[in-house]
């Protein structure tokens, strides 16, 4: 694709105004367990009897360890590493994330790395293959899988996040159940989940749990949850038999603590940075509103979006570009479908990978939403521009805000400073921070 800069779409956008802007802060409740005493509470956790009688010495066990960016992600997995070996057995982890990593055993490695995640960082062998073993069949018909390498062990435990997933809703959504069947699935096991369509995915999830529950050496879960500041703020082991009881009551406390956008709707909403270690689809659509599928609702009510940068913790995954109207042309010349589509093929959601708009730099990104907005006077155009959809304690917002802010309008929302106008470097790419 040529995006040149100075074309007649530069033509077409030049002069068009950029609303000034202001700083703001968002408050949101915050309990939170520092890093510093995750080792403890985890150490805490499973030492439970019914946890730690489980472990028994020279047992071989699998850790999972996914391709979300978890926070602490490193910190938790050393720490069950750790547990497991003072009980006398042998750990290893293994890559549970379905076809991420473009669904090679070389790319989930390299995406575990990103995360701090090596032999060498967690003291333990990581296996990843994405060979699997099919356990057998759920009520619903899907054959169920399980990598090869977690079935051979002799137990495994369950390490993920539980968060509200980003395409539907059920009572089970991004948790330990998902792991089972989408993140131990690989390719192969994932595309089984998803097969039917996002309409029946919180379906499959349980019904296929329920498999590898009775068929793979579970032996517990440890989800972690996730507070608005993206701090861990809950640890808790799980027996598997009770997983399926108790991940839809942590899955409520992980909807009761996410973030949200303050002022609820906006013209336009452009993101700084997106990516796969802030979410599958890049930025989160329970913050930003940008569902890829119609199974799911949520976030800020908005007419124009625009992305743009993607992070380098992506390697080129791009996915959710497709939920923009507008993207810069550096995202569009990182992105790697060889990492992108495969994603896509597994999940049947298209609609992530579409390209949108692709213009020459961060400036023509604000300009070209605010230029086709339509119902709204320009010069009261209501921006609101945040740094990435996990840490949106900080935020910029337009003019058209900035009276009712200051009037406290909005509870949990702060002005930090007078509007003044963006700042651009000579290439068009935005020069004031967040």
């Amino acid at each position: 694709m040529k995006v040149t800069k100075g074309g007649k779409v530069s033509e077409l956008l030049q002069g068009v105004p950029i609303p000034r802007m202001f700083h703001a802060s968002q408050k949101f409740p915050r309990p939170a367990i520092e890093p510093e005493e995750i080792p403890g509470v985890i150490a805490k956790e499973l030492g439970q009897e019914q946890f730690s009688s489980l472990i028994r010495p020279k047992m071989r066990i699998a850790i999972t360890a996914g391709s979300r960016g978890i926070r602490n992600v490193d910190l938790i997995t050393k720490a069950i590493v750790d547990f497991v070996k003072a009980r006398g057995a042998f750990p290893y982890i293994v890559p549970a994330m379905g076809s991420h990593g473009g669904a090679t055993a070389e790319g989930q490695l390299e995406i575990l790395a990103s995360y701090g995640i090596t032999e060498r960082t967690m003291g333990c062998p990581i296996k990843s293959s994405m060979e699997v073993v099919q356990l057998g069949v759920s009520e619903l018909g899907r054959p169920v899988m399980i990598d090869r390498n977690a079935y051979e062990a002799d137990g495994i435990i369950l390490s993920c996040r539980i968060k509200p997933h980003n395409a539907f809703r059920g009572p089970y959504e991004s948790g330990p159940c998902k792991m089972m069947v989408v993140g131990l699935g690989k390719q192969a096991g994932a595309e089984q989940v998803h097969g039917d369509g996002m309409n029946v995915i919180s379906k499959n999830i349980p019904t296929m749990a329920k498999v590898v529950l009775e068929k793979a050496p579970i032996l517990f879960a440890v989800p972690c949850v996730e507070n608005a500041y993206d701090e861990t703020c809950r640890i808790e082991a799980i027996p598997a038999k009770d997983i399926l009881a108790r991940e839809p009551e942590l899955l409520k406390f992980a909807f009761e603590n996410m973030p949200k956008l303050i002022v609820g709707e906006c013209d336009v909403l452009a993101v700084d940075e997106i990516g796969k270690n802030y979410s599958g689809t890049g930025v989160d659509p329970n913050i930003t509103g940008t569902f890829s599928t119609p199974f799911a609702t949520g976030g800020i009510r908005v007419q124009r979006t625009c992305f743009l940068n993607l992070s380098k913790a992506s390697h080129g995954n791009a996915l959710g570009t497709g939920l923009a109207n507008a993207i810069t042309r550096k995202i569009f010349d990182e992105m790697d479908v060889e990492k992108m589509y495969p994603n896509c093929i597994t999940s049947t959601v298209l609609a992530s990978a579409r390209i949108p708009c692709v213009v020459a730099d961060d400036r023509e990104a604000f300009q070209i939403c605010i230029r086709t907005c339509t119902g709204v006077d320009r010069g009261k155009m209501r921006i609101v521009y945040i740094a990435n959809s996990l840490h949106i304690d900080r935020i910029m917002l337009s003019e058209a805000y900035y009276h009712d802010v200051v009037a406290g309008k909005y509870p949990g929302l702060a002005a930090l400073d007078e509007p003044q106008d963006l700042l651009f470097d000579e290439s068009g790419n935005v020069l004031t921070k967040i």
